[in-house]
């Protein structure tokens, strides 16, 4: 697998140092590196005249070879995000002695997968790198099920199938029309992109989850969210800070997916900080510091003081990690001016002030919520916490056994219907793997 790169910004001889600086930066799945990433290293040029901005395009993306396919099959590779990440590393060390020399100093900015494999570079070879800022991703990222099943449409139909549902989760609201130019390169170069290379990078993403190891990376982080980011949203990348010593949140208001080419200028002179070592602290105007993403959880005695931003934060983290991502973008996605005061009422006491509590384990919290949902009759929510409760590590004879128990305390009638519905749950889970 080799890939392509591009020197998106380079210092003039006379602003050369003895000891150069290199921001690698990586695109999103379905995007070319110079489609998402050159107006904000032009804008990093003007801010930061001594660092060399080197693009690298994923594979069948922008300029990169496609992915090997085996002659006469539509077989697609199933690539890994470590696979990705040592193609990227590879890619580095052919080319750098001859863009910045070998003492470059060299760090890594990402946007979606490929904030992804930068986190991975982090993981595996975090010595080789001095920063890393991560955009618009998380360490997880979907559902495996979601991903595999685009794999398989991609693979079949193309890329052009993709570009309906990207424009509505790329951009934020009255971007395409105030920037059509830039909107259009980007959704051209999804359109342009090889089939079998975009399915691949969708196994990779099917199988990447670091959640358990975030706390391994020991590199500076910058983790920048788009306000209004659908498929990573905030909550993805306080996550992210949240497991990294010293990371620090920086969320943009009003951007979506693609921050890199939404919001150059503001890109800019984030990583023109993070890079000189500084805090950024929400020094610009058209960032939003997110001081709850570090908010701590509540005490076993009650809840801390907070802010109301800090509690919703907090609850929709935890909020995911029960319910999963895929639930939790459904829900959001149903969010009308109707039903959003609601929302975020139970994001900030449901999961904010009470399932962020120390006090019990969430395995416990689910077998009383099981039993609660029982005893309430209510089946739709029951549903949704037998799945809840088998992420929080109820095993289904604890299931069986919180179920049978209610048939003394809640009724035989409420216990019957529970088992009926948290069967047909457990074989829903089953078929999604």
């Amino acid at each position: 697998m080799e890939l392509t790169a591009s020197v998106l910004a380079a210092p003039a001889a006379a602003t050369a140092t003895a000891n150069p600086r290199v921001l690698v930066v990586l695109p999103s799945l379905g995007t070319s590196v110079s489609a998402l990433w050159q107006s904000a290293a032009t804008h990093l040029g003007g801010v930061d005249p001594e660092t060399t901005v080197i693009g690298i395009d994923l594979p069948g993306h922008g300029r990169s070879t496609p992915v090997d396919v085996p002659a006469g099959t539509s077989e697609v590779p199933r690539l890994t995000m470590s696979d990705l990440a040592e193609a990227v590393l590879t890619t580095i060390d052919r080319v750098l002695p001859d863009v910045a020399g070998s003492a470059a100093r060299i760090s890594l900015a990402g946007d979606s997968i490929g904030g992804a494999i930068a986190l991975q570079l982090a993981l595996d070879h975090g010595d080789r790198f001095d920063r890393a800022a991560v955009f618009c991703t998380g360490a997880k990222i979907g559902e495996a099920s979601g991903w595999e099943e685009r794999a398989e449409v991609v693979a079949t139909s193309g890329t052009p199938t993709q570009v309906i549902g990207s424009a509505q989760r790329w951009f934020g609201e009255g971007f395409m029309d105030r920037e059509p130019d830039a909107s259009a390169a980007l959704l051209h170069s999804l359109q342009d992109a090889d089939r079998f290379s975009y399915a691949a990078l969708c196994h990779a993403l099917a199988s990447f989850d670091i959640r358990s190891r975030l706390s391994e990376i020991a590199l500076p982080v910058l983790a920048v969210a788009g306000s209004e980011d659908q498929p990573t949203p905030p909550t993805k990348l306080a996550e992210i800070s949240n497991g990294i010593s010293g990371a620090l949140l920086e969320v943009i208001e009003g951007a979506a997916h693609l921050v890199p080419a939404e919001a150059p200028a503001v890109v800019a002179s984030l990583l023109h900080d993070f890079l000189d070592g500084n805090n950024t602290g929400g020094n610009s105007a058209n960032t939003q510091s997110s001081d709850a993403a570090s908010a701590e959880l509540p005490t076993a005695s009650g809840p801390r003081e907070a802010s109301r931003d800090e509690v919703r934060v907090a609850g929709m983290t935890v909020r995911r990690q029960v319910l999963s991502d895929a639930h939790v973008d459904r829900a959001n996605v149903k969010v009308d001016d109707f039903t959003a005061d609601f929302q975020d009422l139970i994001t900030r006491y449901a999961w904010g002030e009470i399932w962020t509590r120390p006090g019990l384990e969430k395995r416990m919290r689910s077998a009383i919520t099981l039993t609660a949902m029982i005893a309430g009759g209510h089946e739709a929510e029951l549903a949704m916490h037998v799945k809840a409760a088998v992420r929080n590590g109820l095993s289904r004879d604890e299931i069986k056994e919180v179920l049978l128990q209610s048939a003394i305390y809640c009724s035989v009638p409420s216990a019957n219907t529970a088992f009926s519905v948290a069967s047909q749950a457990l074989a829903e889970m089953d078929e999604e793997g």
